[in-house]
């Protein structure tokens, strides 16, 4: 035994047994070709045998363990043979001939069945038992314990074994036939039993096999290939086998028969042989002879006893050959010397025959558990333990007839669930008083949850979870599999007896079908409801397992829709996932789509998938898909393909979707990007013909739903005619189909079951091209009704028919019930597993977080009747929007590393150090980053996670960030081009502000002096200063022009009265203001003429296109006039009135020529407002350019600027300060001043860097900050904001932002903002330090004046600061620079102390300005608004092509003034004057402006919007002068959301699609 055990390597697991998880996993396929080594034997032997090849016993064994295997040297390799050795006759009767007598032979292969069965836990053991049964292999009934020797019964492994069969019996004159199937441990039947005294030549086994199956060895017998002479695990065990009769003529026996094989000889096994002398029907003895003697004495005993028993025998003698011999009744005996097996065979089935046909003792498995002295399997502590928890819950169901069950302890998933699904679906298609009808059916939704809840607490359910949460993990196993068996047992009778029926009207309804007489319509219509009848029932009748889980389900969901409590005595609910996904994890199957309501129960599946993400880590899986009909044998396939535990008979009905889990070894996972494959079967595909449009429907939506979520889909066909598959496929094509125009593309592989001749080519390659050619055929069909252009399958899926079709053996080798699986069919397993898994590792899989993500997506668009127009890929949504938000990064750090440049090169100009801007020298400033960028997003494209997803839009991205690029370029250029333009526009100025500088400095030198020692207060000083500073300006200035100030009221005025507009008109319009809201008002109608009533008329018909058409004129003057006024070059050349002549003319030509298009008459109020409106949006701009212009070109007000500085110079003299100290004081005023500037631009940047990345409005994506603004409109429920966000959202988004980076910098992050000053103020100081110091020690080097100290310290401070230099004329006595240096330092000492206590507030007067900067890098995005309700589209980039416009917080149409609904059944007129309606669900046939925008319907509709119609009725109201009544009335249900709510779901939806297209007003 040990030998054995270390032989097939299992010497670990006599302990650590095996256990079924080490076998639920991806291994290397099985070699079928090559012998296997002894170490392998036992796995490939389970491997094989899992795969139902019961070829696994006959395994080549390659000799390679240098444990049992010492080959000694051919005795013949040392002779040296030639022609004349003459093989002599001595040598070939010689029986001492040399051999290798150490040789050792190979394990026996029942050894290495033992072997493993001992080393297998109880679990496995079932396992491997129930695949022996279905190989047809004989199954151990008596095992010694190899080490105890006691004797083990192993009923436990028997439990999933089903024997059916047809027992035949005459009544009058006729054979009548009855089909049974039950569990195997509950069947009764006469049991045969075999045994051997003392030692024979004629093989038992062999003997056995030709009564049961003479074509296949149920026994192992001596003549089998592998067979040894020596078997060390066998001797003492009883096999077990039935012979199940078909119910034909030809049965050996007319009833079941159980054949029972005690191994070895019966004399050394006393208490197997009493055992079974007790139990069996018939007992069979073989011995060697009768006659007396010393070898045969103990043989004669046995016989005796044998004698004794009432049982009947038949003993078969080996040394006789006499026939039959009836000793005395139910006594036979019979030679078998010099009679063939066959005769043998056909003798003793006569007498069992005979013996049988009367009465007779019967058999029972279950009876072994009263037999004493022998350990029954079922006695063990955790089985006992999962047993008496199971039997608990069948001592409540016992109570009550099957089909009640359901109805009685599992009332959540029955009228309640179906209802809840019914009126879910209805919500998707509303017609009437859509919002009231909505609000109406949600309503119902939680009144069936709250009945759930109510129901929810049956006992059954409560003793279900109690033992699933509180059993110890084996103890959970046996509960979980004797509540199955103790249920299948439960419903058995039933659902026999409904089959029989359902079989027998079914082929009652196909015979009337083929026929297609007219006058047999009403009995066909009989017929298909009797039909239905019998489905309904076989559906009540139908329980098992899943149904509890199904309940466990729907208990979760109610609770977790009203977020309920745990009542006292109830169970958790919350823990349920939990529980659920511990059994998945385990490899029990999951119940994904309910296939008897037909839906997803979206929150439950949900919850169990996060539960095994918290379990195992978001895994990477392989999700296979298996589509196919009924009973065409796909469970069976998956079964043996994976080792799984999908229900495989065909008396289960339960329909829908089951997933299970199936890991990855070690060995496999280098070859594989996931970690599992999750196996997605589906149950409850019909035939088409006998079903109506709504089986159709579901069935569409299984394939589909299915389809879509696996990377590779199984078709499995049974047979090969394509006219019998056309169902199937139909369905198939169709779900491709959708795939495809939703852009998931699953690989498909098709398999034929039950093909008779796999091998010949030429008819395979006839089935495969019929089967192309009907998969075109289907293709075209669904094209049709898919709307979408397909001439052929492939042009649906990538396809290839050579490759991706492969043919099954038929699954049983003979006919059923006993004919063993065919092994044909075990190797198209194999190539089919191999295919899958080649097919498999070129595929990354899904994350478990996306494939739940998949399951919502597709099964909310499968809500909709339009898949296509209604999927939405939730994943894609996610993964682009992560997308937007690392673009939004790249661009921010392209962005601010060029606003560095720009203001480098804006100081650098200014200083008069540059006068041209090369684009050559732009981009070579900004190369290092952008090559950063692009090496970043290379690294992001080719790593992330979602690589595969992201490769659709990388092009599109690489050429935006290009683009983003170059636009900053040319921008930047632009900018320093004006800027250059405007120093050259003011050069003759700038060239007199050093001699007016010169000259003040000289006056007030000069004048100092004059006063020197005479005035002695500051009043003296001021006073004498003040008395000469007007001549001073006035002599100046004596030969330049002042420029004035501009008063754009009175132009305004003046152009509006040459336009012949009447002053009391222009006075009335600008004294109420209202102008300046022209564009957010909400009602138009009071500029609409009253003296033309057909046109008042008309305009009130039309009223709300009108209103749109007079609201985009506004809009497109405004922008139009904007645009034009900031072309003028103002701050180069001053303001002129022609620049507002011109905007007016212009204006008044686009009125004067709407007005000719329009049916109706407009005011000379309106056209006045709208100019007057023009003119304020235009006014901010002038008059900060004109004042812009005068600082740079005033002469005057340049001196008047300086009074102040050359007031403290004069003052210094006065008090007899030094030069060097009034030459420091003069330096540090000038630095000050551009000190000021430097620190504020460079703080500005900052801050909008500190802002993008961390303040959580700015750090994400363009759809982040849309949230952000809704979430503060909410929050100050500021009505006029609202307006504005709706009329014109980016004046609203920028107002936001001004707002908060207002608020960030004042309020919120005070301290931050000033310590980024702060560091600011500390870098310019360090430069300035620096900057003193080099140009100090150079003038002291080279012996230098003070012009060339001034000019070396400022060409040190060029890239960061102004500074004008100046003619040190006045200057020229100074020697001692160090004085020089210590004065300036101790001037700017004060400088830098000013400066650090800054206002922040001084930003708004420079040139950066942090929430400009940020409005310039987050609103350069989309602003295309929804036809339907003028929501504004959400991408971050500007011009997104291909990408459609889309928006996740749609509007209901009421806010934007109008009524429409989108995922109505309804149509609308792109035009008022349309003469054709479009349906809203082909919204884009309407045109380009529908065209562009992806609009899929709304599941819910957004609280947020909710909240705001009912918060601001009133002001809608009067805004729009329209009332909420009638079918625009809103809901009562709307009034319950609050604030809080509202905000709270504005927050949680940033990646999810609520679209809002409703009816009101």
């Amino acid at each position: 035994i040990n030998q054995n055990r270390l032989i097939l390597h299992l010497q670990d697991k006599y302990q650590q047994k095996l256990t079924p998880a080490d076998f639920l996993k991806i291994v290397p396929p099985v070699k079928q070709d090559h012998d296997t080594s002894e170490k392998d034997l036992a796995h490939t032997f389970l491997q094989r045998l899992l795969i139902l090849d019961y070829r696994a016993r006959y395994i080549p064994v390659r000799q390679d363990s240098p444990e049992v295997s010492h080959s000694k040297p051919d005795p013949e390799s040392d002779t040296v043979e030639t022609d004349n050795d003459d093989l002599d006759l001595d040598d070939l009767l010689s029986n001492t001939v040399d051999c290798d007598q150490s040789k050792q032979t190979h394990v026996h292969p029942m050894d290495v069945q033992m072997a493993v069965f001992h080393c297998s836990d109880s679990f496995f053991k079932q396992n491997m038992i129930t695949k022996l049964s279905q190989c047809q292999y004989a199954l151990p009934l008596l095992v010694p314990d190899p080490v105890t020797v006691d004797i083990d019964c192993p009923l436990w492994t028997f439990r999933q074994i089903r024997k059916s069969w047809k027992i035949t019996k005459f009544k009058d004159n006729s054979n009548i036939v009855t089909m049974k199937s039950l569990p195997i441990c509950k069947a009764e039947t006469a049991m045969v039993s075999f045994l051997r005294l003392g030692s024979l030549s004629l093989s038992k086994s062999q003997l056995m096999n030709t009564l049961i199956n003479d074509r296949h060895n149920t026994f192992f017998h001596r003549n089998c290939p592998g067979s040894t002479k020596s078997r060390h695990l066998m001797d003492g065990v009883a096999e077990i086998a039935w012979y199940c009769p078909a119910g034909k003529p030809n049965d050996t026996f007319t009833d079941c028969i159980a054949f029972c094989n005690l191994h070895g000889d019966a004399l050394s096994f006393e208490k197997q042989r009493d055992i079974l002398m007790e139990k069996s029907s018939v007992n069979v003895v073989l011995v060697p002879t009768l006659e007396k003697g010393d070898k045969s004495s103990a043989i004669l005993t046995g016989i005796s006893a044998f004698l004794k028993s009432q049982k009947p025998l038949i003993i078969l003698i080996a040394d006789n050959d006499h026939g039959v011999v009836k000793m005395k009744k139910g006594k036979y005996k019979m030679g078998l010397k010099d009679r063939s097996l066959s005769d043998v065979s056909e003798e003793l089935k006569k007498i069992i025959g005979d013996i049988l046909s009367g009465p007779h003792a019967s058999f029972q498995l279950e009876t072994m558990t009263e037999v004493s002295g022998i350990r029954v399997d079922e006695d063990d502590n955790d089985c006992k333990n999962g047993k008496s928890a199971a039997k608990q819950i069948m001592n409540l169901l016992e109570k009550l007839v099957v089909s009640k069950i359901k109805d009685e302890f599992l009332p959540c998933q029955g009228q309640l669930w179906h209802k809840w699904c019914r009126t879910n679906k209805e919500l998707y298609h509303l017609k009437g008083h859509i919002e009231k009808e909505k609000c109406q059916k949600q309503q119902e939704l939680m009144q069936i949850r709250r009945d759930q809840c109510t129901a929810s607490c049956s006992e059954l359910m409560k003793l279900f979870i109690e033992s699933l949460s509180s059993l110890p993990s084996t103890d959970k196993k046996y509960f979980l599999k004797w509540t199955q068996i103790l249920i299948d047992a439960l419903s058995a009778d039933d659902l026999t007896s409904i089959l029989q029926s359902y079989d027998e009207k079914w082929s009652e309804v196909l015979a009337l079908k083929k026929e297609k007489k007219h006058d047999k319509s009403d009995l066909l219509r009989r017929k298909q409801t009797e039909l239905d009848q019998i489905s309904t029932e076989l559906q009540s009748a139908t329980f098992g397992l899943e149904h509890i889980f199904r309940e466990m389900g729907q208990i979760y969901e109610a609770h977790a829709s009203l977020q309920k409590r745990t009542k006292r005595g109830q169970t958790d609910w919350s823990k349920y996932p939990e529980l659920a996904a511990e059994l998945m994890i385990s490899g029990h199957p999951m119940e994904l789509m309910d296939g008897d309501a037909g839906h997803v129960p979206l929150t439950w599946i949900s919850s169990l998938l996060d539960e095994v993400i918290k379990k195992l880590g978001d895994k990477r899986v392989f999700v296979l898909s298996v589509l196919g009909v009924q009973s065409s044998g796909k469970s069976t396939m998956l079964n043996a393909m994976f080792g799984l535990q999908f229900t495989v008979s065909a008396g289960r009905c339960t329909k829908g979707a089951f997933m299970q889990l199936v890991k990855v070894s070690e060995e496999m996972k280098k070859d594989f990007q996931f970690d599992y494959v999750l196996v997605v079967d589906t149950e409850g595909l019909r035939a088409l013909e006998l079903e109506g449009n709504a089986t159709l429907q579901h069935d569409n939506e299984l394939a589909t739903f299915v389809v879509g979520l696996g990377n590779m889909t199984l078709i499995n066909i049974m047979g090969e005619n394509p006219a019998e598959m056309q169902d199937v496929l139909q369905i198939v094509v169709q779900a491709f189909m959708r795939m495809k125009k939703v852009e998931l593309s699953p690989s498909c592989v098709f398999v034929h079951q039950n093909v008779t001749d796999i091998a010949a080519a030429e008819k395979n390659l006839d089935g495969k091209r019929r089967l192309q050619e009907k998969l075109d055929q289907m293709a075209k069909l669904a094209a049709k009704e898919e709307v979408c252009d397909a001439e052929c399958f492939s042009d649906v899926i990538a396809f290839d028919v050579q490759k991706d079709v492969k043919y099954f053996a038929q699954l049983w080798e003979g006919s059923p019930p006993m004919a063993p699986p065919n092994p044909g069919y075990s190797e198209s397993i194999q190539e089919l597993k191999t295919f899958i898994l080649s097919k498999a590792s070129q595929s990354a899989g899904t994350t478990l977080s996306q494939f739940k993500g998949k399951i919502n997506d597709l099964w909310n668009a499968l809500m909709n009747e339009n898949f296509v127009f209604s999927f939405k890929n939730t994943l894609e949504i996610a993964v682009y929007r992560k997308l937007e938000v690392k673009y939004g990064n790249w661009t921010w750090t392209l962005r601010s590393n060029m606003l560095t440049i720009e203001n480098r090169l804006y100081t650098r100009i200014e200083n008069g150090n540059f006068d041209k801007v090369e684009s050559d020298y732009l981009n070579k400033e900004m190369n290092k980053t952008y090559e950063e960028i692009k090496q970043a997003m290379t690294t992001y494209f080719d790593d992330d996670k979602d690589k595969e997803m992201l490769v659709q839009w990388r092009g599109q991205f690489e050429n935006k960030i290009k683009e983003f690029h170059d636009e900053q370029v040319r921008g930047v250029k632009r900018k320093l081009d004006e800027v250059i333009q405007q120093k050259n526009a003011c050069k003759k100025l700038d060239d007199k502000k050093t001699e007016f500088e010169n000259k003040l400095l000289q006056k007030s030198k000069e004048l100092a002096h004059q006063l020197k020692d005479k005035a002695k207060d500051e009043e003296e000083l001021k006073k004498h200063f003040n008395s000469v500073w007007s001549g001073w300006v006035r002599e100046l200035t004596a030969d330049t022009k002042p420029i004035e100030d501009i008063n754009l009221k009175d132009d305004q005025s003046t152009i509006l009265q040459e336009l012949g507009f009447e002053w009391s008109l222009i006075n009335a319009s600008e004294r109420s203001g209202k102008y300046k809201n022209i564009s957010e008002v909400g009602d138009y109608s009071h500029y609409v003429s009253h003296s033309n009533k057909i046109g008042k008329f008309y305009f009130q018909l039309t009223g709300h296109y009108e209103q749109q058409l007079i609201r985009s004129l506004i809009n497109d003057v405004e922008k139009q006039s904007l645009d034009a006024i900031k072309s003028k070059p103002v701050t180069i050349r001053g303001y002129s009135l022609t620049y507002l002549q011109e905007l007016a003319n212009n204006v008044k030509k686009k009125v004067t020529a709407f007005k000719l298009e329009i049916k109706y008459a407009l005011k000379k109020e309106f056209t006045v407002d709208l100019l007057l409106y023009v003119f304020h949006r235009a006014e901010s701009w002038l008059s900060e350019s004109h004042k812009k212009f005068k600082e740079n070109n005033d002469a005057l007000s340049y001196v008047e600027s300086k009074k102040m500085q050359y007031y403290n110079i004069f003052r210094s003299f006065c008090k007899g300060s030094s030069s060097a100290v009034v030459l420091g004081e003069l330096m540090c005023e000038k630095l000050k001043v551009s000190t000021v500037e430097a620190v504020c631009n460079k703080t500005a940047i900052d801050l909008a860097g500190e802002m993008k990345c961390t303040f959580p409005a700015f750090s994400g994506n363009r759809l982040n900050l849309e949230k952000h603004v809704l979430k503060s409109l909410a929050e100050k429920e500021d009505f006029d904001g609202f307006i504005t966000y709706i009329r014109h959202p980016r004046n609203q988004v920028e107002a936001f932002i001004k707002e908060e980076v207002q608020k960030y910098i004042f309020t919120d992050n005070k301290d931050k903002a000033r310590n980024i000053l702060k560091k600011n103020v500390e870098d310019i100081k360090n430069l300035l330090s620096r900057a003193l110091f080099d140009a100090t020690e150079k003038v002291k080097t080279q012996r230098g004046d003070p012009d060339m100290w001034v000019k070396e310290f400022s060409s040190l401070l060029k890239d960061q600061l102004t500074f004008n230099t100046f003619c040190c004329q006045n200057f020229s006595d100074i020697n001692n620079f160090d004085f020089l240096k210590e004065e300036t330092e101790k001037g700017l000492e004060s400088v830098i102390e000013e400066v650090s206590s800054l206002s922040l507030d001084k930003m708004k007067e420079f040139r950066m300005k942090p929430d400009q900067i940020l409005i310039d890098q987050l609103c350069n995005c989309c602003w295309v608004t929804c036809p339907f309700c003028a929501a504004v589209c959400t991408n971050t980039l500007e011009d997104h092509s291909p990408d459609k416009h889309n928006v996740p917080f749609h509007r209901p149409s009421g806010i934007k003034g109008w009524h429409f609904r989108v995922a109505s059944d309804k149509s609308f007129y792109p035009h008022y004057d349309s003469d054709e309606s479009i349906p809203f669900k082909e919204y884009q046939k309407a045109g380009e402006k529908y065209a562009t925008w992806q609009i899929t319907p709304d599941e819910s509709k957004l609280t947020y919007w909710k909240w705001f119609v009912c918060q601001f009725q009133k002001q809608l109201e009067d805004h729009y002068k329209l009332k909420f009544q009638g079918r625009g009335e809103i809901p009562s249900e709307w009034r319950k959301h609050k604030k809080q709510e509202a905000i709270e779901i504005i927050q949680r939806c940033v990646f999810f699609k609520y679209k809002m297209h409703h009816n009101f007003l």
